[in-house]
């Protein structure tokens, strides 16, 4: 594949005889190997370098912590005092298990149908790629809107964001932004419907330890770390059946509204014929934006006290922020989204994501944030074996961004605004 330099009017000239530009792009850019735990961002960050040059976009580079940087391009609107625009994206994707998969992760393989394979094509490359290809469209026809647009590029999302748009959001040039508004990953759907993101579940992640009384294998020793183990997971996991018959017996829930829990590490003994004096269970948990969090962390010391003596918690990961952006009509951002989207005769489907994004420090920082990934028809594959998405599912998802940008960055000016 030959990559040359692009117009503002197609991106770059494709190799793959016929082959869409954009489509072309999309492959290019799924071939570079950001993937964890070694991520090359600096292929990432190259690559983005010639994007801006593409479009005519400054490019501003932040090292947020060492090796961990966060590129912005910027769109000037016509009134740069209005809060601006934010399209947000990260570049890094998870591992892979070649094995499992039809054709090399990172070789972009499209088949027959139009279907390409690789890392990062649902989560998130799609979305950078139809960003940048909506923008070049834009400035292409000439346009120009009275709010400033950013496109963010975000490294380590997929191991938590904590030396990315953590760190990012409290830095003084995040702040020079002006966000009024975000967009950022979503989650394609099998069905017509395009699903939209207006909150996420808490993650916390937790361990358990349960201190007994150690003693020869032999024996029946009393007061054992694993018989609070076992009251320890029976507690949770009894938690966790409630939640999923919830779920199975509600047709008004989706999984982002319950909370979910699974065992993650069983941590303990030193020998066959050694009862050990401590043993660790740790515990992934998801809980929605409706979940009172301090009565929820009470049940916790319940289940603990009642597992027995001195079984204590500590939490490697516990988020507490419950904010949701607003999906109702009076709300000018919602309003311009939710319009352009019935315009392009898009259904919408409103839920809380299930896992975790860095929405929730976009959102936890007061912002609103909705979370938009334009792929219907298409089953959701992102952290699965043969990731793949159909070429004309991207290229729809660029012309839906070719009208949301214009809608969201042309909103008068709102109460407080200059």
């Amino acid at each position: 594949m030959t990559n040359g330099p692009s117009n503002l009017g197609g991106g770059i000239q494709s190799a793959e005889g016929d082959e869409d530009p954009s489509v072309s792009l999309f492959r290019e850019y799924l071939r570079l190997r950001t993937v964890h735990p070694e991520p090359d961002y600096d292929a990432a960050l190259k690559f983005l370098d010639r994007m801006a040059s593409e479009l005519g976009l400054p490019v501003v580079k932040v090292e947020v912590c060492p090796g961990r940087v966060v590129a912005i391009m910027t769109w000037m609107g016509t009134n740069p005092g209005l809060k601006s625009i934010l399209l947000n994206s990260h570049t890094d994707v998870v591992p892979v298990y070649k094995e499992h998969w039809k054709y090399d992760p990172f070789a972009a393989f499209k088949d027959a149908d139009g279907n390409i394979y690789a890392r990062g094509t649902q989560d998130m490359k799609c979305v950078t790629i139809q960003y940048i290809e909506a923008i070049r469209r834009l400035k292409a026809k000439g346009q120009t809107f009275a709010r400033t647009t950013h496109l963010m590029f975000v490294p380590d999302e997929e191991v938590g964001g904590h030396k990315g748009m953590e760190m990012f959001i409290n830095h003084p040039e995040f702040k020079n932004l002006n966000v009024g508004f975000a967009l950022d990953e979503g989650l394609a759907n099998p069905g017509e419907a395009f699903t939209v993101f207006y909150g996420e579940r808490n993650p916390w992640w937790l361990t358990v330890r349960c201190p007994g009384s150690p003693g020869h294998g032999s024996r029946f020793v009393e007061n054992t770390a694993a018989e609070k183990l076992r009251s320890v997971i029976n507690s949770f996991l009894d938690f966790r059946e409630k939640e999923k018959h919830r779920l199975n017996t509600s047709e008004c829930f989706t999984l982002g509204d319950v909370t979910t829990v699974n065992m993650t590490m069983l941590n303990g003994g030193v020998a066959y014929n050694v009862i050990p004096a401590e043993m660790d269970v740790s515990f992934d948990m998801r809980i929605p934006p409706a979940v009172n969090l301090q009565e929820f962390e009470e049940q916790i010391k319940r289940w603990c006290r009642e597992a027995g003596e001195d079984v204590t918690y500590e939490f490697a990961q516990k988020h507490m922020n419950q904010t949701v952006t607003s999906t109702d009509e009076s709300d000018p951002w919602w309003h311009a989204f939710s319009c352009t989207c019935k315009s392009l005769n898009m259904t919408l489907k409103k839920e809380i994501f299930p896992a975790a994004t860095d929405s929730r420090f976009i959102r936890a920082v007061g912002l609103p944030a909705i979370g938009f990934s334009p792929m219907n028809h298409t089953p959701i594959l992102l952290h699965d074996h043969n990731e793949y998405l159909n070429e004309q599912v991207f290229l729809r998802g660029i012309q839906v961004y070719e009208k949301l940008v214009p809608a969201l960055a042309s909103i008068p000016p709102q109460p407080g605004e200059e």
